[in-house]
């Protein structure tokens, strides 16, 4: 009886899923960010003139900051409490989202999606860490962290269609103005359905710690990009060799640590490892083919925001469903075994865009794109209970953080390693291509990138302008072809890993057994 008393006042009540709704506003907004842009980037470009460098800078800052601050913002968030840092992340973003939508320079939006990155991950470990705080009852708890999942993989999906809706009517702009009533709305209504929660024994918050991750993901990603600048090789060599060195004094800060930023040791668990290796390499593959997928259907195809975001949305509805479908198939199926099933399926749809070409590939592009988006959907929905499920119940925090983490990281990751091949590859393919009689400065503008070869033909007699373009739109579906090989490449790995590295985990429906649960325990702990 007692139990049952005790189970019953734990339970959660209208006013805690009603907050839920709340907390899957933001959560949806934020990672839809980070795929909203991708049809919006001719518009851009048309109007800001960046380099496809800085494009490509513009598209993945957001993420790599939102990921590099994560885990410092779940620290400060249980310091000063999570509500309160979610409001103060929900106000600043919606105030620099006015300043990036009329911002007319590359390098000031730039800083703009930095400091939206930052703002994003004010709020992302807050939306999670009350749920945590909210729902008591273990089961209730699973289902809202199903709902806040889902939230993540709907915004993720419908970020290109919300951005063709958008465009259609209005500008680009408008897919930054469209975050300020949303985050008006958490600043309201926050204090009418959150509680507040504070950690009693919240670490110290190590804001060198908090640098030295940063300074370890940018200057990887800056030596990447150089690489498709077809710099010298002492640059990209040794700005990714500095990224590493701060890597390394990073792990070293972490583990010498009482109270550690990130808790490196949870790595040693291998079901928090494997899982987070899949997931990271999986949002990675497909974020940089997404990005490319969404440009071919404008800059290639010729297809309006509009007509390219409707073009999207059969793939994303069917991820959603199948966002769902996949726990209920872990419950019968062993999870790894779901995943590795999942990324099989991405290999094949990414083979298919290696088919693809510029002047007729449109139904084969989409075709392959309907067969691997949808196919990502288990590594993101069973990640975080994967995650979450495998370490003490003390720790399930930190190890949230880093199922979050992983999926924002992967698809910046993508975007920023395969667009780079995408735009080297690019630009391999046009020079020495070009039609004759184009001037220096519309040569120049086409071997940066497709976006400058239309504004240059635009300027350029009809046959000239004609044969400019069907050699830039050539080029690019060269770029798309070894994008989408690579990104084969990776999900091949990530499903061989998801079969063996997470094959010792029983499906959801079936207990444990006792010497594995033991095991997983002490790894972390040894660790």
């Amino acid at each position: 009886m007692s139990s049952a008393n005790s189970t019953t006042d734990v339970r959660a009540g209208g006013r805690e899923w009603a907050g839920l709704g709340l907390l899957v506003l933001p959560s949806m907004l934020l990672f839809m960010m980070l795929t909203i842009l991708f049809l919006a980037i001719p518009h851009i470009a048309a109007d800001l003139e960046p380099t496809s460098i800085q494009m490509l800078w513009i598209l993945d800052i957001y993420g790599f900051l939102m990921a590099g601050f994560l885990v410092t913002m779940g620290t400060l968030g249980d310091r000063i409490g999570r509500r309160r840092l979610l409001m103060i992340g929900a106000a600043a973003f919606g105030i620099v989202s006015v300043a990036a939508a009329y911002t007319d320079d590359p390098a000031m939006m730039i800083f703009w999606r930095a400091i939206l990155g930052i703002a994003a991950a004010a709020q992302m470990p807050a939306t999670l860490g009350l749920i945590f705080s909210m729902f008591r009852d273990p089961k209730q708890r699973g289902v809202a962290i199903g709902v806040w999942a889902a939230g993540i993989s709907a915004g993720v999906a419908l970020g290109p269609l919300l951005s063709g809706l958008l465009l259609e009517a209005f500008s680009w702009r408008a897919t930054f103005l469209v975050a300020v009533p949303v985050m008006l709305l958490v600043v309201i209504a926050s204090p009418l359905l959150l509680p507040e929660h504070r950690d009693p024994n919240a670490g110290r918050l190590d804001l060198f710690s908090a640098v030295l991750l940063v300074a370890t993901l940018l200057p990887i990603i800056y030596g990447i990009k150089a690489f498709a600048r077809e710099e010298a090789l002492t640059v990209p060599l040794l700005t990714i060799a500095a990224g590493l060195g701060f890597g390394l004094w990073f792990v070293m800060r972490q583990l010498r640590s009482a109270s550690p930023l990130l808790d490196v040791r949870l790595f040693a668990n291998r079901t928090v490892s494997g899982a987070l290796v899949v997931f990271l390499l999986s949002a990675a593959g497909l974020g940089g083919v997404y990005f490319m997928f969404t440009q071919y259907l404008q800059l290639v195809a010729g297809l309006s925001p509009l007509q390219a975001g409707l073009a999207v949305l059969p793939a994303a509805l069917i991820l959603i469903v199948v966002s769902m479908l996949s726990p209920v198939l872990a419950r019968k199926i062993r999870p790894g075994n779901v995943i590795a099933i999942g990324l099989a399926v991405q290999v094949i749809g990414y083979l298919l865009l290696t088919q693809v070409e510029s002047t007729s590939g449109l139904p084969l592009l989409i075709a392959g794109f309907m067969i691997l988006y949808p196919a990502v959907a288990p590594s993101m929905a069973l990640t975080t209970d994967l995650v979450v499920g495998s370490v003490p119940p003390e720790k399930a925090g930190a190890a949230s953080g880093l199922a979050t983490t992983a999926n924002d990281l992967g698809i910046s990751l993508g975007v920023a390693v395969i667009g780079s091949v995408g735009v080297a590859t690019y630009r391999g393919q046009i020079d020495g291509a070009l039609p004759a009689g184009l001037s220096a400065e519309a040569g120049a503008s086409a071997r940066d990138s497709i976006d400058g070869a239309i504004a240059a033909a635009g300027e350029l007699p009809a046959e000239l302008s004609t044969a400019l373009l069907e050699t830039a739109r050539a080029a690019f579906a060269s770029g798309l072809n070894v994008a989408a090989a690579v990104a084969a490449g990776i999900a091949a790995v990530a499903a061989i890993l998801a079969a063996t590295r997470l094959r010792h985990v029983p499906p959801t429906g079936s207990a444990p057994a006792e010497p594995e649960a033991e095991h997983t325990a002490t790894e972390v702990d040894a660790g």
